[in-house]
């Protein structure tokens, strides 16, 4: 089968986005790139800082309630939907429920052939480009790097701690059926 969706998992500032965009080029195929950064920037601003929506503690603590939940829920079909009209997808994600947020897209994706993988990068070094990066609450890299990967399996791992994000797209791009 061929792969239609690539679902990159991993922490804040981890480099899933550095990779998508290496995907899109090193692939032959044009492929879409979205990212939950997308469904939060697409939900209204009163569910952007809110007990219902999604909260970012002063310490980087991500939390998630039950109205964006169910935007998750929709979102996720709706990608779904777009490889299952033909796109090719790569999904940017960060698993802030670990194994329970890979069974959601498992739902959702059912049916689809998904390249799961999983980007690493240590807490340090994370921290280390979120305050480059200066748009993310301090705090959140380090928090994420380790705990979104808890139960959540793969078929295949890169690290971006000494790889960068063309490398590790061409190690992904072979995967791909």
């Amino acid at each position: 089968m061929t792969t239609q969706v690539i679902v990159l998992n991993g922490g804040s500032s981890s480099g899933k986005s550095g990779i998508s965009r290496c995907l899109q080029a090193v692939l032959p195929q044009p492929w879409l790139a979205v990212g939950v950064d997308t469904l939060v920037d697409a939900m209204p601003p009163a569910l952007q800082e809110s007990d219902a929506g999604i909260g970012i503690a002063a310490d980087g603590e991500v939390s998630v309630g039950p109205e964006f939940r169910t935007l998750e829920v929709a979102w996720m079909e709706g990608v779904a939907a777009m490889a299952r009209a033909g796109a090719r997808v790569i999904v940017d994600e960060v698993f802030l429920g670990t194994a329970a947020s890979q069974q959601r897209w498992r739902k959702a994706l059912d049916g689809l052939d998904v390249l799961w993988v999983g980007v690493r990068c240590p807490a340090g070094v994370a921290a280390g480009r979120e305050i480059a990066r200066g748009d993310r609450v301090r705090g959140m890299a380090a928090a994420q790097a380790e705990s979104v990967h808890h139960g959540v399996s793969y078929d295949l791992e890169v690290d971006t701690t000494h790889t960068e994000s063309l490398e590790c797209a061409r190690i992904i791009a072979a995967q791909v059926g």
